[in-house]
């Protein structure tokens, strides 16, 4: 085996560029890393509303948000009202079960409409879902992340958004990142013209998505919202892999540990079988407490019926 090297799919939704990387080819999550969307980069007009998702539902998944640029409020049905900005981490947690699920809502704001004085008129952020393992009781729930560990390594800066890494110095850094299941995320700048290595752990998959510019590692060219996707084994020497990009090229690394029950999607639900999501659509579209409410004038969104021969 090797590197593979997916295409997105693309779309534009009101004027914002979408790659999706997650899922692709066979369905399958990196770890349990199962959905991943690149929103932007998109400038906005005085008179645009930029990002406007109406309420909508989860299940047996955790949302994770991580935010390049611009300035996006997060309401559920929890009560949380939380604005995210540059470099913070958003999860939120939609519990496991047909007794668990969340609602919430997503828009940018401005400085003139709920956001800081600096935010941009603009968005880049890269959405993930994170499939819960099912055996576990999971509560639902919801944390921000302000702060989290950064370090350079030469001409490289490196964020920490989830997990516990231990880079080529040999020192080990630690997010306050919520999981269930053994997961990394690092979010990696390159500075200036260089390399950055990147160390493995056995037995994990791992996907590097390119928000800006391209890299090129193990013989092969990733180039902006493309997306390598590997095993530790598929590298050379099993242990690390070596990067090399141009000054302003940026990326997500993520891995994790191969999650033990199926994962299957539709639409914004997640679960282990069948039955359960056909329950969870009609839950939602028939106003079930497990939602909750959210306090917001969006619209909400219905679930789409699940189309004939489904298998996830």
């Amino acid at each position: 085996m090797s590197i593979q090297t997916f295409e997105p799919k693309l779309a534009d939704v009101g004027g914002i560029p979408i790659a999706r990387l997650l899922p692709n080819k066979g369905k399958k999550p990196i770890g349990a890393w199962c959905f991943l969307d690149h929103a932007g980069p998109a400038n906005f007009g005085q008179d645009d509303a930029g990002i406007q998702v109406g309420r909508h539902p989860h299940t047996n998944l955790q949302t994770f948000s991580w935010m390049l640029n611009g300035e996006v409020l997060h309401k559920d049905s929890l009560g949380n009202h939380q604005v995210i900005t540059k470099n913070q981490v958003n999860v939120m947690t939609a519990g496991t079960g047909l007794h668990q699920g969340i609602s919430h809502t997503e828009q940018s704001v401005f400085p003139d409409t709920g956001g800081s004085e600096n935010a941009a008129r603009g968005i880049s952020m890269v959405q993930l879902w994170i499939a819960l393992p099912t055996d576990q009781k999971i509560k639902r729930s919801f944390h921000h992340y302000p702060k989290l560990p950064t370090w350079s390594e030469g001409n490289v800066e490196m964020i920490l958004t989830t997990g516990s890494y231990t880079n080529t110095s040999g020192k080990t850094f630690e997010a306050p990142t919520i999981q269930y299941s053994k997961l990394v995320g690092i979010d990696v700048y390159f500075k200036q013209d260089g390399e950055a290595t990147l160390n493995l752990e056995p037995g994990f998959e791992y996907g590097i998505l390119v928000s800006e510019g391209e890299v090129e590692s193990e013989g092969k060219v990733c180039q902006q919202d493309q997306l390598f996707r590997f095993h530790d084994s598929d590298v050379a020497n099993n242990k690390s892999i070596k990067l090399v990009a141009k000054k302003g090229t940026r990326i997500m690394f993520i891995g994790g540990e191969p999650l033990n029950n199926q994962v299957l999607m539709w639409w914004n639900f997640v679960a282990d079988n069948k039955a359960e999501i056909e329950q969870s659509i009609i839950d939602w579209n028939n106003g079930h407490e497990r939602f909750g409410n959210v306090d917001s004038d969006m619209k909400r969104l219905p679930a789409p019926e699940l189309p004939k021969g489904f298998k996830g």
